[in-house]
C-alpha cells in the first residue's frame, strides 16, 4: 500500500495477472489522450508494439507472462491517468501481486517507463523458470487453508519415490511440487505447482469437500506462472530492480497492516 493524498477518501486498487483479455484498454486509447500517451510510452520503452499485442492478440501471445505483466501494468496506468486528468485524487494505492507496480506508478514512486521494463523482465524470468505447460494453479474456495496445506504435502509425498524405488531413475525433480501459493481470503486459497501434482491435489480437495457438509470446492486451473519462481529468476529480477530509480510518495505516513509503504522494495 502506497500513501498519496491525505485529503481524499478514494483508494485505487489494481489487479494482478489473470485479469488480462485481448482488446482491454482499447476504449481508453481511442477516447483519451492521456491513456494513448501511456500505450505509446510502453511501446517506446519496450522497443516493440506492446499495444498491438494488447489490442489484437492473439490470446496465446498476450498470455505469455513477459507480455501479460507489462500489458496489465500499461492498461492499469492508462486508466489511472484518465482518472487523474479528470480530477480524481486518491488517498492511497494498492495492488494484488503484479498490481503493486501499478500502485507504485500511480503514486509517483516509480516511473512508468522503469516499471514497464521491470515487469517485462519479471515476467520473462518467471516464464524461463517454469516453461509453458509444466506448471499450473488452482483456486480453491471454501476449504480450510490448513487442510489444503496438508493435502498438498500428502500429494508431494505420494508422488516422490523413495530411495531404492525403481521409479527414482525416471523421476523428474519438481514434478511432485505443489503448495499453497496465495491466501487470497479466509475462504480462497490458490495452490500452484507441477501440472500433475496440482491436478491430484485439486481432486483430493474436491473429495474433502464431498465428505463435509459444505458445497463442492470450486477450482480454476491456470497456466505455469503459478509455480514458485526459482532462485536464479528472483536474483536476476532483483538485479534489474536494483538499478531502478525509486521516489517517495507525496505522503507515506501510513500504517503497514498487510501492505507496502513507498520505501519498500518487493519482488
Amino acid at each position: 500500500m502506497v500513501g498519496m493524498s491525505q485529503q481524499s477518501a478514494i483508494a485505487l486498487l489494481f489487479p494482478g495477472q489473470g485479469s488480462q483479455s485481448v482488446g482491454m484498454g482499447r476504449d481508453l486509447y481511442d477516447n483519451f489522450a492521456a491513456a494513448r500517451a501511456v500505450f505509446e510510452e510502453a511501446d517506446e520503452a519496450l522497443g516493440f508494439a506492446l499495444s498491438q499485442v494488447i489490442f489484437d492478440g492473439p490470446e496465446e501471445t498476450l498470455r505469455l507472462t513477459e507480455h501479460t505483466q507489462p500489458a496489465i501494468l500499461t492498461v492499469s496506468t492508462a486508466a489511472a491517468r484518465v482518472l487523474m486528468e479528470a480530477g480524481v485524487t486518491a488517498a492511497m494505492a494498492a495492488g494484488h501481486s503484479l498490481g503493486e507496480y501499478s500502485a507504485y506508478v500511480s503514486a509517483g514512486t516509480l516511473s512508468f517507463a522503469d516499471a514497464v521494463r521491470a515487469v517485462r523482465l519479471r515476467g520473462r524470468y518467471m516464464q524461463q523458470a517454469v516453461p509453458a505447460g509444466e506448471g499450473a494453479m488452482a483456486a480453491i474456495l471454501g476449504l480450510d487453508a490448513e487442510l489444503i496445506r496438508v493435502i498438498c504435502e500428502q500429494v508431494e509425498d505420494k508422488l516422490t519415490p523413495l530411495p531404492g524405488d525403481p521409479e527414482v531413475l525416471n523421476f523428474v525433480p519438481g514434478s511432485a511440487v505443489v503448495s499453497a501459493a496465495n491466501l487470497n481470503s479466509p475462504g480462497q486459497t490458490v495452490i500452484s505447482g507441477a501440472v500433475g501434482a496440482v491436478e491430484k491435489a485439486s481432486a483430493l480437495c474436491k473429495e474433502a469437500f464431498a465428505s463435509s457438509a459444505g458445497s463442492p470446492a470450486r477450482l480454476s486451473l491456470k497456466g505455469a506462472q503459478g509455480l514458485v519462481v526459482g532462485s536464479l529468476a528472483l536474483a536476476l529480477f532483483f538485479l534489474a530492480v536494483a538499478w531502478t530509480s525509486w521516489e517517495e510518495a507525496p505522503s507515506a505516513a501510513l500504517p503497514r497492516r498487510g501492505g507496502l509503504r513507498a520505501s519498500d522494495r518487493a519482488l
